[in-house]
């Protein structure tokens, strides 16, 4: 989903084409290696209920199970070292953040106003992002326009990354 696109979505990563694209959009990547995986995946969950099935039929100290449940542990086991060598190598060697998109997202996002709240007051930010939602601007272009702080502190309160670290940004442990 965060590689659905090329220009809806959330777009958020850049997937590598390995295959001729979309038969209904041309020139939509599709996530093929990622289905791929899901296929694998799926199997295993199947292998294990049959192997958990197996399990529940022994009897005695007897268990003629065991051979359908040696041999799904090993396809398992084969299949998931496939997939995941296949996977890196054609997919995540090659995956890449859309950084202006994911900066993007960010900046027009209606919750940098709750890194305001603290210094302009619930109130205050609760309206900015109203009238940043009813305008369509971003939540740093309404507090500009208001002149509810100076540019710097407001520059420094609406910067995403200190709110993606542990604890409350700006407080030093």
């Amino acid at each position: 989903h965060l590689g659905s696109g090329p220009r809806c979505g959330l777009g958020e990563l850049q997937l590598p084409a390995v295959q001729p694209g979309s038969s209904i959009m041309p020139g939509k990547v599709n996530p093929v290696m990622a289905e791929s995986l899901m296929q694998v995946c799926s199997q295993v969950i199947g292998n294990d209920a049959t192997i958990a099935l197996g399990g529940l039929s022994g009897n005695f100290e007897l268990n003629v199970m065991m051979p359908v449940m040696a041999h799904n542990l090993l396809q398992s086991i084969n299949l998931l070292a496939k997939a995941s060598n296949q996977f890196s190598r054609q997919c995540l060697e090659g995956l890449e953040a859309d950084r202006e998109r994911c900066e993007s997202l960010v900046e027009k996002s209606l919750a940098m106003c709750t890194a305001l709240a603290p210094a302009v007051g619930y109130d205050n930010a609760a309206e900015i992002a109203k009238e940043a939602y009813r305008t369509g601007k971003t939540v740093r272009e309404v507090a500009r326009e208001k002149k509810i702080l100076a540019e710097d502190e407001l520059d420094k309160l609406l910067d995403p990354r200190p709110m993606t670290e542990p604890g409350i940004p700006g407080k030093t442990r």
